[in-house]
């Protein structure tokens, strides 16, 4: 395989993993979210299956054997409520987006794209739930100490 073959699958992989990590945490942010927003966490969550499976698929494509879904993950606060689940899902997607941002960089043509468009759907959910934006989706979480994707538990 070339090298960029290779850095496209180890960034489809990431991408994979950390979709895995985001539908695990919504599944916690459902069963907290306030009933007005159960809609929109619900609408994530499909979305983000979505995304899993054809990652899935690229993986496979690539020759690569996909990265599997830990049995669960450690979440980066405590989610006690409504308000941390918002938080939660906030997180998740900013998370996601750093992925996304990371296989556009490494992936080319039809991939490329759809990177892009799965970094610029997690971008406006991220949107949504905070209320606010920031300037570069999926790089401004690179500056700090957030790790791409939930890590695995033991």
């Amino acid at each position: 395989m070339s090298e960029a073959k290779d850095r496209e699958l180890r960034a489809l992989q990431a991408a994979l993993a950390a979709e895995h990590a985001a539908v695990y945490g919504y599944g916690v942010v459902g069963g907290k979210i306030g009933e007005g927003q159960r809609v929109e966490a619900r609408t994530a969550y499909d979305a983000h299956r979505a995304r899993r499976d054809a990652l899935v698929r690229e993986v496979k494509d690539l020759g690569g054997r996909p990265v599997a879904a830990a049995a669960g993950y450690a979440l980066p606060f405590p989610v006690p409520d409504a308000a941390a689940a918002v938080r939660l899902a906030a997180e998740l997607e900013d998370r996601v987006a750093g992925v996304y941002s990371d296989l556009v960089r490494a992936a080319g043509g039809g991939r490329r794209a759809l990177a892009a468009e799965a970094l610029r759907e997690a971008a406006v959910r991220a949107v949504r739930w905070r209320g606010k934006s920031v300037a570069f989706p999926g790089l401004a979480e690179r500056a700090g100490t957030a790790p791409p994707s939930a890590a695995p538990t033991a």
